[in-house]
């Protein structure tokens, strides 16, 4: 039977920034196992974001318990966080976040080079990752000589560099025309595959519908949570 790789217990998260404290989750349980598929739904102030931003460390819970491939993640501090990050997380965005002045390459190696590893194995990996998806030709192409879709391509490159157990994704679609979305989310499935987990954040239900699971936030709260019935095959 897969493990749990995200467990997150009576996930409580207030911000008090006003008058007024805004409850953004509340009392959210999820359990996630490796090398599952799954899409976070919900509209705009849903409490999806704030659930993704835990997930992926970048916010701590008020109150409530996470265990993150199997480490409790509440007590640990910033710095021990972004190690935990680093080492288990690729974070994919919707504007794909690339910097504009390194090809790449070198924007695929930048995840490397903050693990420490050798020069000469960094580029190997990088090429061979970036070769993997389908831009062995574009490597020394910077981020505004690429298509949309390319871009992308690098910005999952790079999120993926590192081995992490986890891929966090956010609108990954948003800034993409209906057939490159699709070919992402294809190449998502293909990670699954491999065993990777793959957690996508979405309004869009087209783009949801490729996970293998649904989980829709509202108000906080999850409000549904249910298996789509999808393989990797039966999205080709």
């Amino acid at each position: 039977m897969a493990d749990n790789v995200i467990e997150l217990q009576n996930i409580y998260r207030t911000y008090n920034l006003s008058a007024e404290p805004v409850h953004a989750l509340q009392g959210v349980s999820l359990t996630i196992k490796q090398g599952e598929y799954v899409a976070i739904m919900g509209t705009s102030g849903s409490g999806k974001s704030t659930l993704m931003n835990i997930i992926g460390c970048l916010d701590k819970p008020s109150s409530g318990r996470y265990i993150l491939d199997n480490q409790d993640i509440i007590e640990r501090n910033d710095d021990e966080l972004a190690d935990i990050r680093n080492r288990t997380i690729g974070f994919v965005f919707q504007q794909f976040n690339l910097l504009h002045s390194m090809s790449a390459l070198n924007n695929v190696m930048l995840p490397l080079v903050y693990a420490s590893m050798p020069k000469a194995q960094r580029k190997t990996r990088a090429e061979l990752v970036l070769s993997e998806l389908g831009l062995a030709s574009r490597m020394g192409h910077k981020p505004n000589q690429l298509s949309g879709g390319q871009q992308q391509r690098v910005a999952i490159a790079r999120a993926i560099v590192n081995n992490p157990r986890i891929l966090l994704a956010d609108e990954p679609t948003g800034a993409l025309d209906s057939q490159t979305a699709k070919e992402i989310m294809q190449l998502f499935g293909r990670l699954v595959d491999d065993g990777m987990t793959v957690i996508i954040v979405t309004h869009d239900p087209e783009t949801a519908a490729n996970a293998r699971r649904i989980v829709r936030v509202r108000d906080g709260k999850i409000q549904e949570d249910s298996a789509t019935g999808k393989s990797h095959e039966a999205a080709h």
